[in-house]
């Protein structure tokens, strides 16, 4: 059955690892239908929930490159079943990624969410979009109320996506979380410390 992710990047010597490792058969005998080349619901609400996300480009001198994207939650927009759009906005200015998608345009992402301890892995192709060269797709993407400043559009081509297992993630909290979770505690402590000055008050008088 199809498992597309690992069809693309299951090479012979990939093969020889998982031959090596007694994991072969796994893969061989895959039941099952992991095609996962257009977005479902499930993998939309995830990618639309993040606030940031890692992206891998291969250089033309062969050298692997990770760069970490971000903005606020929502940032990457699901344009359609096949289609993801992000704003690429000012940083360091090297211009790494932008300059190895120009010579391959495959890249693969990693998208966690570290608090359900979930993960998804995207292959694509990247496609650079100037600013205005394209009115519509900078309204769908650019978040106005976010104080980045977009240099370019992106927006990523699906070939294939896959779901990765929870071992080792480590949840990892944001502040909005910890506030909204301390903020009942925060108020229970101002009740009873209203409660105990006004006890004081009271045996002082």
């Amino acid at each position: 059955m199809p498992y597309k992710f690992l069809d693309m990047l299951t090479t012979d010597s990939v093969r020889d690892a998982q031959s090596e490792n007694g994991a072969r058969e796994l893969w061989e005998d895959f039941s099952g239908d992991r095609r996962f080349d257009l977005f479902d619901e499930r993998a939309a609400a995830f990618i639309t929930a993040r606030d940031s996300f890692y992206m891998a480009s291969v250089s033309e001198n062969g050298w692997p490159y990770v760069q970490h994207r971000g903005g606020p939650p929502g940032f990457v927009k699901v344009l359609d079943d096949k289609t993801l759009g992000f704003a690429d906005f000012r940083g360091n200015r090297q211009y790494i990624s932008l300059g190895n998608v120009r010579a391959d345009d495959r890249v693969a992402l990693f998208m966690v969410d570290y608090p359900r301890r979930k993960r998804l892995k995207l292959l694509a192709r990247l496609t650079v979009h100037q600013l205005d060269a394209d009115p519509e797709l900078a309204e769908r993407i650019i978040d106005s109320d976010y104080l980045g400043e977009p240099e370019r559009l992106m927006t990523l081509s699906l070939e294939s996506y896959d779901w990765n297992c929870p071992q080792h993630i480590v949840p990892r909290f944001t502040k909005e979380m910890v506030d909204l979770a301390a903020k009942p505690l925060q108020e229970e402590i101002a009740r009873l410390t209203a409660e105990n000055d006004a006890l004081r008050a009271r045996l002082r008088s």
